[in-house]
């Protein structure tokens, strides 16, 4: 039996030729789509129009790998269009979408031929995405702080440009950390924080109850459980809703923590995965099941005023408490060892448990194993379930909160517990 080499018909120029046209093709129909919107504004062609310039654009380059034939049809490609630009002017429409689109399309010629396939597909699925993104966009414009957007360049300064430069080495002969890793950790949980914030804020800010969570949950779930129990306190009928939403913001808790597992110290993920993974989905289908048979009304996503993490006060003051923690830890272990850590992990639930649980996973402690770390990373988190239950009951009230608060009292009791006892 004759078997096909797939990779022997990737490198065919008639694939390729043949791949670079239906793409091209694609990309037309995406634009009849992106037009329908504005069907009075001046048009550039159709699905044959990008086709037949995706097609050009590889025959040119196909007959001369120098790309002076390709060059020349670009030349001759862009008077044309400054020609139409020029005849949009006059009708008062400005987009240069159309334009910058179809030069990408004519670059996929050379893009299938001097690249990987795959960065061909990837250049694809940008342009569609970006053409397909446009009611997101506007709704961005007009409801985005133009002081997150510089909020957003500092932090990505900080990250893309200082994290390279800092030394990868101990701070002190105290602490086994380095400058890297610490601002690694920083970075990890302001963007999956900042992930959260952006979807909670902007994509979704009148989603539901559900919804908001889920979402508050991957920004910060004791921020979201203290919003929500103030709203239930005001809103007796909605009460239901509200409790099954604290319960849900707790259960991506879990994801969070895994997530942030992987990223920093993944030798964690072997205790941390299943037992997380099954409180995780267990609280969100019981969320799910406490609302069922009532009406799930929108709400204004108040967690979402919450400061920007991003912002970079807020990440040198969680880089300033994870040092302190790490500090902490390292003095408890030496004096106190497994028994005082795990005292402390419980203590430290009733605050902030961001800084202490990066600390587990980036201080290299001398003195406790790994599971003596997991073990403080369950209660910790344990009694953070604790202190959310709390919440609920003061700030929302017994008769209103009583179910979310008992079922974020029984995930502390199951997380703590299994710390105890399974290491």
């Amino acid at each position: 039996m004759t078997t096909i080499d797939l990779n022997a018909v990737l490198s065919q120029l008639w694939f390729r030729f043949l791949l670079v046209g239906l793409l091209g093709f694609l990309t037309g129909l995406e634009f009849r789509v992106y037009r329908a919107d504005n069907p009075t504004k001046l048009a550039l062609g159709s699905a044959r129009t990008y086709t037949l310039t995706a097609l050009l654009g590889f025959v040119l380059f196909a007959l001369d790998h120098e790309f002076r034939l390709f060059l020349a049809g670009m030349v001759a490609l862009m008077v044309f269009y400054g020609l139409y630009y020029y005849r949009k002017l006059g009708q008062d429409q400005a987009s240069s979408v159309q334009m910058l689109a179809g030069l990408i399309v004519y670059s996929f010629g050379p893009l299938s031929q001097l690249l990987p396939l795959w960065f061909l597909a990837l250049v694809f699925v940008a342009l569609i995405f970006t053409l397909s993104a446009k009611p997101i966009t506007h709704r961005l414009y007009q409801h985005m702080d133009r002081r997150e957007v510089v909020t957003l360049a500092k932090f990505l300064l900080l990250a893309a440009v200082v994290l390279p430069l800092l030394p990868n080495r101990s701070i002190s002969p105290y602490l086994s950390a380095t400058h890297f890793a610490i601002w690694v950790a920083v970075v990890a949980i302001s963007a999956i924080s900042y992930l959260g914030y952006i979807l909670q804020r902007y994509v979704a800010p009148r989603g539901g109850y559900l919804i908001t969570g889920l979402l508050g949950g991957l920004y910060s779930s004791t921020a979201t459980t203290v919003v929500l129990a103030r709203k239930a306190r005001a809103s007796e009928k909605d009460a239901r809703n509200i409790g099954a939403a604290m319960v849900a913001a707790s259960g991506m808790m879990y994801l969070r923590l895994l997530v942030l597992i992987g990223v920093l110290n993944p030798a964690f993920l072997h205790p941390a995965l299943i037992p997380f993974a099954l409180l995780s989905i267990a609280a969100i289908v019981g969320a799910i099941v406490m609302m069922k048979n009532s009406s799930v009304d929108s709400v204004d996503s108040e967690a979402a005023q919450s400061r920007n993490p991003l912002e970079v006060g807020t990440a040198f003051l969680f880089a300033l408490l994870f040092i302190a923690m790490l500090l902490l830890t390292k003095v408890i272990i030496h004096y106190f060892g497994s028994t005082g850590l795990q005292l402390l992990s419980f203590g430290v639930g009733f605050t902030d448990i961001d800084p202490f649980v990066l600390s587990l996973l980036k201080g290299g402690y001398q003195g406790v194993g790994m599971a003596q770390l997991a073990s403080a990373i369950f209660i910790a988190v344990g009694s953070n379930n604790f202190l959310k239950s709390i919440y609920a009951v003061s700030l929302g009230g017994w008769s209103r909160c009583r179910n979310a608060a008992t079922i974020l009292f029984v995930m502390g009791a199951l997380t703590l517990g299994y710390g105890v006892l399974a290491f």
